[in-house]
């Protein structure tokens, strides 16, 4: 009798346990780049449990070379993505509405690298050499920057030659560019790593130079927020997302360890993915999910700033909300 009991209980378990995953709601967030701590929340949001908390069920999809967040959305392969502030008000003004509903990531990572023996010291000895950047929409931010210069990209002795840069660092270690685009929690370290001294090099962060945009925001299809289903699912993909992050400051190193955990690929490295983390953090730090307004006006006066080819032609409308974050942080 005992048994039977016992067994009852156990079916009633498991039952309750499958209906609780029936009844969660079902979330696809595509990041902006391939398994790493430069998305830690969310992955530490998924370990701990807080997305399951919150009564979802989150499947996060790593990004590539041969991804963009805004087509993946677009084409209903994703409920929100990760993308940058300059990417996303290009393709929003070229016709995919995405709309920021929040902002975990306060400050910039970008810069350029350079070698100290090409002679640049600052910005204005760009002229003349060849840089390498990023491009598929992280583009834009370069292109800021050279235009608020008045540096022309179309080479010569008074502009720069634009050398398009994989996503990898060896232009500047076969010395085929004088800078490359880098992250301050990625590239930078690989450039250490492949055996050049930080004082063989010179870095300029956009953030110190007063061209920083926005990174890393999550954004979702405009039409999509006149469901007051899908926005509650935001509300609490928000504010799980937010724990993860707050918890992933606090806990860099364990953080770091989920990510690895979650690299199907195998390609990260123990070693790199702390150094990472510990970066990061320096980013959402500040951070408590909720756009700032000065930082959005900031991004949007760089990316107008850009002359004769600015970024976007026009003062963008509808392209951030509070409402999420309002509702999340209450």
């Amino acid at each position: 009798m005992k048994f039977k009991i016992a067994s009852l209980l156990l079916a009633g378990a498991v039952s309750l346990t499958a209906m609780q995953a029936a009844a969660a709601d079902k979330v696809t967030l595509q990041l902006k780049w391939v398994t790493q701590a430069q998305f830690a929340g969310y992955y530490v949001a998924k370990d701990k449990g807080f997305y399951e908390e919150e009564g979802l069920d989150v499947d996060i999809k790593p990004g590539g070379p041969d991804i963009a967040p805004a087509q993946v959305i677009a084409g209903g392969g994703a409920d929100v993505v990760i993308d940058w502030m300059p990417s996303a008000l290009a393709v929003r003004e070229k016709g995919t509405p995405l709309v920021n509903i929040a902002q975990p990531f306060k400050k910039s990572g970008m810069m350029l690298t350079c070698l100290k023996e090409t002679g640049i010291t600052k910005p204005d000895d760009f002229k003349g050499k060849t840089l390498g950047v990023w491009f598929f929409g992280n583009e834009y931010p370069f292109l800021s920057w050279m235009a608020h210069l008045k540096i022309p990209t179309t080479g010569g002795a008074d502009g720069v030659t634009v050398l398009k840069q994989g996503f990898n660092v060896d232009p500047l270690l076969q010395k085929q560019a004088a800078c490359i685009s880098t992250m301050t929690y990625n590239e930078y370290w690989q450039v250490i790593d492949a055996g050049i001294k930080p004082e063989d090099l010179i870095t300029f962060k956009y953030e110190d130079e007063g061209v920083a945009t926005l990174e890393d925001g999550l954004y979702v299809l405009e039409d999509k927020l006149k469901d007051p289903a899908f926005k509650e699912k935001m509300v609490k993909f928000v504010r799980a997302s937010m724990k993860g992050w707050k918890w992933a400051e606090e806990h860099s190193d364990e953080a770091a360890d989920i990510v690895l955990e979650n690299d199907a690929s195998g390609a990260q490295t123990e070693k790199h993915q702390k150094r990472m983390m510990g970066e990061v953090a320096k980013l959402t730090a500040g951070s408590n999910g909720a756009l700032d307004e000065a930082d959005y006006k900031r991004t949007v006066a760089t990316l107008l700033g850009g002359g004769s080819d600015p970024v976007i032609t026009k003062e963008p409308t509808g392209a951030w909300t509070h409402e999420i974050t309002d509702a999340a942080l209450k």
